[in-house]
């Protein structure tokens, strides 16, 4: 009898420890879901601030100040032959036509610093449009018309933000205080920023020359990455033997995907440019070492995509007589291609966000034209955020938001071009 009640005390002491155990860990269970909970939560806190941030800064640069002033196209500036010759029209001084109407719309500025501070209401681009408007139509020589011409920077940062945001002198603020009574002041859609090139003046600085040198780089990324990149991995996976130097290769293949991108920037400084002499800030350069840099990852993703199709797949093409080659080809290739093209999109979006590699092949350069070839001075979309973010001006500073923003559109859109491509043609085994 004092031995079942020993024992049944035992099993009561058992089952009681065993009750606290399970507590503990459905304790612990629950804190590490909280904490797992807790990480989602700031991750996507913390992105959503710096969304905020560029948001906030950038949007303003989707819009431009103008200023309506009423110029008056003077034939015996714009024309003086009156022969209405397109060399002539082009080369006539528009800018004498923009600060006769500055003088007109406020007389009584006879000093020399006041007129400057007169002329820089008005960006410098207001020429160029003048320019235009007359080689469209050279009939509007001799005639008077009211044309909404781009304001300056500073203009357009007190328009926009206020004084805490303009370096706009007091005399200054007045004029402009003037030009508002009148509505002669407007914002409208920014189409400098997609169709200009870069350039000193931040009203007229735009990403188009930009983002064409990211098209040419990508493009040759591609074409170079995707066929090369594939091709090791059908080999590496399907074809070569197991030894010691497919060994060598797969682990040098492994560590050059987590080797800095900066250090290919230096390879290619010293082999394209340096050896192959090939031009320098060119899109080609670049694209030749971005291709090395991506390699690797598409690489990798490409191996991981052959492994996931079924053995079976193989074996029934070898079954049927069909030879290595052709159950490669016509049978396990297609079946991986879906992963093949997620891998090489995501290699290639991060090759657009490059920044470094480029700085040391001189993508760094101040490139005003929109390069028409894979041989033409450029740059990509991340340099030129770099060199805009080192500008003083708060106008630059906000292109800088804006140019983010565009990038980051662009990554998003691979990004979710890799996700569809990888649910419409994925296969479940």
């Amino acid at each position: 009898m004092t031995d079942l009640i020993k024992a049944t005390v035992k099993r009561g002491q058992v089952r009681e420890a065993v009750e606290q155990s399970l507590i503990k860990r459905r304790k612990r269970n629950r804190r590490f879901k909280m904490l797992g909970l807790g990480a989602v939560i700031l991750g996507m806190l913390l992105l959503g601030v710096m969304f905020f941030s560029i948001i906030s800064k950038g949007y303003s640069a989707f819009v431009l100040t103008d200023i309506q002033l009423e110029i008056y196209f003077d034939p015996e500036i714009v024309d003086p032959e009156g022969a209405r010759n397109p060399e002539v029209l082009a080369s006539a001084a528009y800018g004498k036509l923009v600060k006769d109407a500055l003088r007109k719309e406020f007389p009584g500025i006879n000093k020399r610093k006041e007129k400057r501070n007169l002329y820089r209401l008005v960006s410098t681009g207001a020429t160029q449009q003048l320019r235009d408007l007359v080689l469209d139509d050279p009939t509007i020589v001799g005639t008077r018309q009211k044309l909404w011409l781009t304001a300056d920077d500073d203009v357009d940062q007190y328009y926009k933000h206020g004084q805490s945001q303009s370096r706009l002198k007091e005399q200054q603020l007045g004029w402009v205080a003037q030009l508002r009574a009148k509505d002669a002041l407007r914002t409208s859609f920014n189409t400098n920023f997609f169709t200009a090139g870069d350039s000193r003046e931040p009203e007229l600085a735009g990403i188009r020359g930009a983002i064409v040198g990211s098209f040419f780089v990508i493009l040759i990324t591609l074409g170079l990455s995707l066929p090369l990149g594939v091709a090791a991995a059908i080999y590496l996976e399907e074809f070569a033997t197991r030894n010691r130097w497919t060994d060598f290769v797969e682990i040098n293949i492994n560590n050059l995907a987590a080797v800095p991108s900066i250090v290919f920037g230096l390879l290619g400084l010293a082999v394209y440019i340096n050896f192959f002499e090939l031009p320098r800030s060119a899109p080609l350069v670049g694209g030749l070492v971005l291709t090395l840099m991506t390699l690797p990852t598409i690489i990798i993703a490409s191996r991981a995509a052959l492994k996931s199709v079924p053995p079976s797949i193989r074996e029934a093409a070898l079954g049927m007589g069909a030879s290595k080659m052709q159950m490669v080809f016509h049978h396990v290739l297609p079946l991986a291609m879906p992963g093949m093209l997620t891998g090489t999109i995501i290699g290639l979006a991060q090759a657009l966000g490059e920044t470094a590699p480029l700085l040391m092949i001189g993508m760094v350069a101040f490139i005003v034209d929109i390069p028409s070839s894979i041989t033409d001075p450029a740059t990509v979309l991340p340099v030129q955020i770099y060199l805009w973010a080192d500008s003083p001006e708060r106008a630059f500073m906000e292109k800088t938001s804006a140019a983010i923003m565009v990038l980051i559109a662009f990554l998003i859109l691979m990004n979710l071009f890799a996700i569809w491509l990888r649910r419409k043609f994925e296969r479940r085994w």
